[in-house]
């Protein structure tokens, strides 16, 4: 079934070309990069936590335009996300979907933060690290990111993600993967 997911979400990247664009409401397709588990743990960041071993994961996200709807309006007009950050070592890959927030600072800066749900590849149960030991394989999807409009069609954002279970399930190994994404506006 991941390998399923997997497909689509390539093909969906493939198929969502500039001009299909305008009919999908995309507005925005990111790729980049990822150093996969990173940082061990969520929040706050202090230095004992990271771990850096070195940039092994490919992400992509499709971001779309805010639905014109007021409940929307009311929490900020966020817009919906999908997305993977898939080790290319063979270690755990995640899929995710849910809503962006983004707040500029200025004409040319902003941040971002994201939330929704991830669905994971790695194991549910007792393992060998490198691999984490996720116990759901559905859980929570937070992201932050700071970026920069490089033009009117092109984007750069340094991000911070996070996936676990919040301690839903036996065991709540997150992973934290810290990326480098350029992003195509349309």
């Amino acid at each position: 079934m991941v390998k399923r997911l997997w497909a689509f979400l390539a093909g969906l990247a493939l198929c969502c070309a500039p001009a299909q664009a305008q009919t999908f409401g995309l507005s925005e397709v990111r790729v980049g990069v990822a150093a996969h588990d990173a940082y061990n743990g969520f929040l706050p960041f202090t230095s004992e936590n990271y771990r850096f071993n070195g940039i092994t994961d490919l992400s992509f996200d499709a971001i779309f335009r805010s639905p014109d709807l007021d409940a929307f309006r009311w929490i900020g007009s966020p817009r919906p996300r999908i997305g993977a950050t898939v080790s290319m070592q063979g270690l755990d890959s995640i899929a995710h979907a849910g809503l962006l927030w983004q707040v500029p600072l200025g004409d040319t800066f902003y941040v971002e933060a994201g939330f929704g749900a991830a669905i994971n590849t790695g194991s549910l149960g007792e393992t060998e690290m490198p691999s984490r030991r996720f116990g759901c394989r559905i859980g929570f999807y937070e992201s932050f990111g700071v970026g920069a409009n490089l033009s009117p069609s092109a984007t750069m954002t340094l991000t911070y993600e996070h996936t676990s279970n919040n301690g839903y399930c036996p065991y709540n190994d997150g992973l934290s993967n810290i990326g480098l994404r350029i992003g195509f506006k349309f």
